[in-house]
């Protein structure tokens, strides 16, 4: 065998090895390390097993990795998230905005989507976001008599709003594996993320009008009555402190006072005197707060020395250039390859999760992108949009699985499942409007920074 075919050899058992349930990350070093010890074998120089490069490649790419200066902002923002949601601000949040919006059709849904889009903003974890408002919101729209399946996706994709929305975590990632400008990236999100958002309360309100057996409007003995100064004042101090902290974060990362690293430092400090604010901070929740914030960090750490060793070995062996020979070949036009590479990366949304998809299988799809002419910025923000589809789509859909372990016992997995599916069409429409008008993603980045 060539090595380009043992370099296609190698990505087929990783890909059957994640099939058959093994630790990705650890899948990914083992491969690195075994095949590299293939590629780069050099009978002269071996003197004993491990006088072989791969060792000095496993070790300079964790260094390189742990001395990113982009990946430093994840675990800072995902202290701030955790310390959110674990501030009791999003009861209070949700509560104030379905006040506010309490004369829509479908109001409990729309404040659950607010909700979902502005913890989303502030987290960046989709379970999280998910499993809390699964505890939250949902019990409520199931008490005002909502349909189930309707309620269900209203959570489920809500809740996946963080993969878009600025800060996201996966734009960091997507950041490092690319070397695009995160600044640019957050920029670019932010017109896309919002636009998602808004085409998703465009759809829950035109149902709930349609049909509002889906969604009934509550009477004033269940919503209770308050007056105009009281709803304003609960706005005062459950939605502007969260917005307050989310604007100062995203304003000092996009007019450049800050750089994302420092920029999630003020957002870490800011969800610690939140949860002072709210009288919510304790030992134990600080605790489990820094434990969830190490660990996930690991993760996606972990992920990268592995993706990094497993890409460089597939590289050097000529898998990446056999890939790109056999893609050019096909003579796509730019717009067929984005969509080949979004379908590719549809479908491997079933199996896998977002990190895995960015951290491995984006980086074969990079080196296409100026054969094409396409904006490695436009296709990360594509990539966001598309990743939401990884969460919503059964049978792998894990948002469906995180709402379905928090929900009452009669709520089944096949409504949940029905419920996500009108909310995917939002998302391709949301892709289409993108091809069409790339200025949604391009457009912000190039009024700020040229």
């Amino acid at each position: 065998m060539t090595d380009p075919q043992i370099a296609v050899m190698m990505l087929g058992i990783f890909i059957m090895t994640i099939f058959l349930g093994f630790p990705i990350c650890f899948t990914l070093m083992a491969m690195g390390v075994a095949f590299g010890y293939y590629a780069y074998y050099d009978p002269e120089r071996m003197q004993t097993i491990f006088d072989n490069r791969i060792f000095d490649l496993f070790v300079n790419q964790t260094y390189s990795v742990m001395a990113n200066d982009v990946l430093t902002a994840i675990p800072l923002f995902l202290f701030m998230g955790y310390i959110v949601e674990r501030a009791n601000i999003v009861d209070r949040l949700f509560n104030t905005l379905y006040l506010t919006a309490r004369n829509l059709p479908g109001a409990m849904a729309v404040a659950a989507l607010a909700t979902c889009a502005m913890f989303a903003t502030a987290t960046g974890i989709i379970g999280a976001v998910v499993t809390l408002m699964g505890m939250l919101a949902f019990p409520a729209m199931l008490k005002a008599k909502y349909d189930t399946s309707f309620a269900s996706g209203v959570i489920c994709a809500g809740g996946c709003l963080g993969i878009l929305i600025p800060p996201s975590i996966m734009l960091i990632v997507y950041a490092a594996a690319s070397n695009v400008s995160i600044v640019k990236l957050y920029a670019g999100a932010l017109i896309p993320g919002f636009l998602l958002a808004g085409l998703y309360m465009v759809y829950v309100i035109g149902r709930a009008w349609l049909n509002p057996s889906l969604a009934p409007k509550a009477t004033d003995e269940e919503v209770g009555t308050y007056s105009g100064l009281q709803v304003a004042w609960m706005l005062l101090t459950s939605f502007f402190p969260l917005a307050i902290l989310i604007l100062s974060v995203l304003g000092a990362i996009l007019f450049g006072l800050a750089t994302p690293s420092e920029a999630a430092s003020i957002g870490a400090l800011g969800g610690l005197v939140l949860a002072v604010a709210y009288r919510s901070l304790t030992w134990e929740r600080l605790r489990q707060s820094v434990y969830l914030t190490v660990r996930t960090s690991a993760m996606v750490c972990w992920l990268f020395v592995g993706s990094w060793t497993f890409s460089s070995v597939f590289s050097y062996l000529g898998g990446e250039h056999l890939v790109s020979e056999f893609v050019i070949g096909l003579q796509l036009s730019p717009i067929m390859f984005l969509i080949l590479a979004q379908l590719i990366i549809f479908l491997l949304g079933w199996p896998l999760e977002w990190s895995e998809i960015i951290i491995i299988f984006v980086p074969i799809f990079l080196p296409l992108l100026p054969h094409f002419g396409v904006d490695p910025l436009f296709f990360g923000i594509l990539v966001a949009l598309n990743l939401q589809t990884s969460f919503l789509t059964p049978p792998m859909a894990m948002a469906a699985y995180y709402l379905k372990g928090v929900a009452p016992p009669q709520v089944t997995l096949v409504q949940i499942f029905k419920g996500v599916m009108p909310f995917l069409s939002m998302i391709v429409l949301s892709m289409v409007l993108l091809y069409l008008f790339p200025a949604l993603a391009l457009g912000l980045p190039e009024f700020f920074y040229g």
